[in-house]
């Protein structure tokens, strides 16, 4: 069960389902449905078609999941570990054909993200975006290369059924979505 959404004008089928719940069923991931995100993700636009964003993926029970996991703060590790999959996204902060800064790369990564996520949406899977980690971890011992910054890590997998969610996380995890009324966010309409 996922909160309602207060949409005041009609969504498509996979943004109005889209949520980030926090709780996994204890169920893996297929591979293809896994590369199915990063397909989704590859065909998003970006300036220049550089596509700066690149992913690193740990699966549950491999030295990769252990590390991105070691590096979330301690509240994403304590619902995180559910999830069958991590995903630490980051991107290239110059051009490839010039060398030059590429002032997009954050926001054309987002892009990435959100397309990898209608897609994840589709699939019946669920991801939840985090920022609280260690992004200097991250860069020392995962990307190792000062022209690539980490953006963010996600976890993806089914959702467990509400019964299986902790009391701790009852209270967030079923709480009404809102965002701020179209008129604080869009001007001339």
């Amino acid at each position: 069960m996922k909160p309602k959404k207060d949409n005041k004008f009609p969504l498509e089928g996979n943004l109005e389902k889209r949520w980030s719940g926090r709780i996994y069923a204890d169920k893996p991931v297929e591979k293809d449905d896994l590369l199915s995100l990063f397909e989704a993700a590859r065909w998003s636009a970006s300036c220049f078609n550089e596509q700066p964003w690149r992913f690193l993926v740990g699966v549950k029970g491999g030295e990769t999941y252990d590390k991105i996991f070691d590096m979330l703060v301690e509240f994403n590790q304590d619902w995180a570990k559910t999830a069958p999959a991590l995903v630490l996204a980051y991107a290239k902060k110059t051009f490839t054909k010039n060398g030059k800064p590429n002032m997009h790369y954050w926001y054309d990564t987002g892009q990435a993200m959100a397309s990898l996520t209608v897609q994840a949406t589709h699939l019946d899977l669920n991801v939840h975006q985090m920022g609280g980690y260690d992004r200097d971890r991250a860069q020392k011992e995962l990307i190792q290369d000062d022209d690539f910054e980490s953006i963010c890590v996600a976890a993806i997998g089914y959702r467990a059924e509400p019964s299986d969610v902790p009391e701790n996380l009852k209270e967030r995890e079923f709480a009404p979505q809102t965002r701020l009324a179209l008129k604080e966010v869009i001007k001339g309409i």
